[in-house]
């Protein structure tokens, strides 16, 4: 299959199920008609708040594991199609920002550069001018849609604006799988979606046009995976750059001689990873990404999404399956039943949560499903067992920085207290999550629905 440039299509495992947590915990309003940024400040909401620092956590894996995954990573396409060479930029990165970039994407991406420098040692740094290696435009969603229709943001080779790609998309030159050295990349993200929205964008295509091209459902720990669980980049994910760009290595070699090397370099680089047992989890098959890839789309008819998720679940079981796509197969199917079955759902959240529950590096999956389990404590009125459960939820959201979980999670808080009679900490939380909720979903429209909610407290469990 021909893959001319990779794409981000957004929401998959945890930014769709945030949305539900707003309005589970919120009363019914208009969205046709949205609050303007003039009534939000008629409404004295908060500053839009943003993560300071970030704490990666070190991959739990061994290095034989590592080795692995980096291959299949830079020697695959997410189509299949296997490459024949290794590809990296072999000269300092230089970056430009052109478009209209919406507020704070520069903050972000200051950020990410920062962290690339010391957590991965890539030499990157941001410039002014025309012939940087990477242009990051900055465009609307429309015009992101006008070149694919189903995706949030994408990376596209040889390329330097859209108006460059509108010339080239059928060359060869934009074509991944006939890359043979990385000399000039552009990177399109939409500067009309929440801020939490683009900076997960700037984070997986940047990663990918000076790293891997491929995305990996088995990796539980990582941007580089279909399921979008993780938005910012990992600590494995900084590993894998970082070997990446380690001097032993140079475009242009064969998958042999990379694995041949990698050895001492993740020996170098990941000490701990040398002593660790390998546990490999198996290949994903082709029939459950199908089955996943058809229950999360957004322009299928429910009835068949449901019954593709289905399918993963059993796809899942059948194959074995002990680890977070198992996981997954039941936390989808549990949301697309829920409106209709909820006491099925709730099973099925259960069984997603009690899998990952058995596996190390699934914090932030545990986070999604927690938030879910903890909502239907609310909905039993039993409060202390919603704040036990949505503790974990709360830290995970803050470590993994996605905001868009953080306020949801701290508006659940907000209703176990409310239910112990602890009035004036729920409405401190509530006023605390409307920053997060302008990071995280951006529309001023739902920090409107959240003011709201703050407004009239008796309105908001079902």
């Amino acid at each position: 299959m021909r893959m001319p440039w990779r794409a981000l299509q957004r929401p998959a495992f945890s930014i769709a199920i945030a949305a539900f947590f707003l309005a589970a915990c919120s009363p019914v309003a208009d969205r046709a008609t949205p609050a303007s940024r003039n009534n939000a400040s008629v409404l004295n909401l908060p500053p839009v708040k943003s993560f300071a620092r970030s704490n990666p956590q070190a991959p739990q894996r061994a290095n034989k594991d590592m080795i692995r995954d980096f291959l299949d990573l830079h020697f695959r396409l997410e189509g299949g199609t296997e490459l024949p060479i290794f590809t990296r930029f072999e000269e300092p990165i230089t970056l430009r920002l052109t478009g209209t970039p919406s507020p704070g994407l520069q903050a972000d991406l200051n950020r990410l550069l920062s962290r690339l420098q010391r957590e991965a040692g890539v030499p990157i740094r941001q410039t002014r001018g025309s012939s940087a290696h990477i242009t990051l435009q900055s465009v609307s969603g429309e015009a992101i849609r006008r070149v694919l229709p189903k995706a949030a943001c994408f990376v596209v080779p040889n390329v330097n604006s859209l108006a460059d790609l509108k010339r080239k998309r059928r060359s060869p030159l934009t074509d991944w799988a006939q890359l043979r050295q990385r000399k000039q990349l552009a990177i399109f993200i939409p500067n009309d979606v929440s801020p939490q929205e683009a900076r997960d964008c700037l984070h997986e295509e940047l990663a990918q046009a000076i790293g891997p091209l491929n995305d990996l459902y088995r990796l539980p720990d990582s941007v580089f995976n279909d399921d979008n669980t993780h938005t910012v980049l990992t600590g494995f994910d900084m590993l894998v750059l970082r070997a990446t760009y380690a001097p032993e290595l140079k475009t242009g070699m064969s998958r042999s001689e990379v694995a041949a090397r990698l050895p001492a370099i993740f020996a170098r680089l990941n000490p701990a990873g040398e002593n660790r047992p390998s546990r490999p989890l198996p290949e994903t098959h082709p029939t459950w990404s199908t089955a996943i890839e058809a229950a999360l789309g957004p322009s299928t008819l429910l009835t068949s999404r449901k019954k593709a998720a289905n399918a993963a679940v059993r796809i899942a079981r059948n194959l074995g399956w002990q680890d977070h796509r198992r996981a997954q197969s039941h936390y989808v199917l549990g949301r697309l039943i829920q409106p209709s079955k909820p006491a099925l759902a709730h099973r099925h959240f259960k069984a997603a949560m009690a899998t990952l529950r058995k596996m190390p590096g699934t914090e932030l999956q545990q986070a999604v499903i927690g938030a879910r389990l903890a909502a239907f404590d609310i909905a039993r009125g039993d409060g202390s067992g919603a704040l036990a459960r949505i503790a974990p939820t709360i830290a995970a959201a803050s470590r993994y920085e996605n905001a868009a979980l953080l306020a949801n999670a701290l508006l659940i808080k907000a209703e176990a207290l409310e239910l112990q009679g602890n009035l004036r900490e729920a409405n401190a939380l509530r006023l605390d999550s409307l920053g997060w909720a302008r990071y995280g979903f951006g529309p001023d429209w739902t920090s409107q629905l959240v003011a709201d909610a703050t407004s009239d407290p008796g309105s908001r469990t079902n």
